[in-house]
């Protein structure tokens, strides 16, 4: 199994590392598009910024690289918000995998950012298989996905938001299931072992 984590200059990638090789995997950290072609699973992780995120894959192309991927592809914090088609921080044009918007949550009745552990329920994906109907994972976000109808799993912080989205063979969690304890790390054992027929348990 060849798992790929896409480098583009996004802290906690150590995490995720950390992650697989307790689930046995030594990943591949790298932006060059035939390796990442060439995997059998992706994880495109990130905490920093969207619009300085953006501007490093569209100057290695992997703006267009990354939707034209077959493979599954896993991603988490802001890496689902670059999934989306726009974010409002710094006005950011996205990836456009999700037709979903991703808002500021209101810091003048909320402490921002949602830092620690949260509830997900609705728990609707092949990704979440073998947990229960509400879990507790970790999230560390100022900037929160809309629901819609891909929503796979949701949140609640002062608005309900989408902990999760699916589409294709694109997954996306806004949670950091490598600081989740056993239920992140049996999410990532269902994203490498799932077959590439995506199935949806909605």
């Amino acid at each position: 199994m060849k798992v790929a984590i896409i480098r583009y200059n996004a802290g906690n990638t150590q995490s995720v590392i950390y992650a697989l090789e307790r689930l046995g995997i030594e990943p591949i950290i790298t932006d060059d598009p035939e390796i990442l072609q060439s995997a059998d699973r992706i994880i495109f992780p990130g905490v920093g910024e969207a619009s300085t995120a953006m501007n490093y894959l569209k100057d290695k192309g992997l703006d267009q690289l990354i939707p034209k991927l077959k493979q599954p592809v896993l991603g988490i914090c802001l890496g689902l918000q670059l999934l989306c088609g726009h974010s409002e921080e710094n006005d950011t044009d996205c990836l456009g995998i999700f037709d979903t918007q991703v808002r500021k949550f209101p810091a003048s009745t909320l402490k921002v950012p949602q830092m620690g552990w949260n509830t997900i329920t609705d728990l609707k994906n092949t990704i979440f298989e073998g947990l229960e109907k509400e879990e507790y994972v970790y999230f560390v976000h100022s900037y929160y996905a809309e629901i819609s109808e891909k929503t796979t799993a949701t949140a609640h912080y002062g608005v309900p938001f989408s902990a999760a989205l699916h589409i294709d063979n694109f997954y996306a969690v806004q949670f950091h299931p490598e600081k989740s304890s056993t239920v992140g790390s049996k999410i990532i054992e269902n994203f490498i072992q799932m077959n590439n027929l995506l199935v949806d348990l909605s």
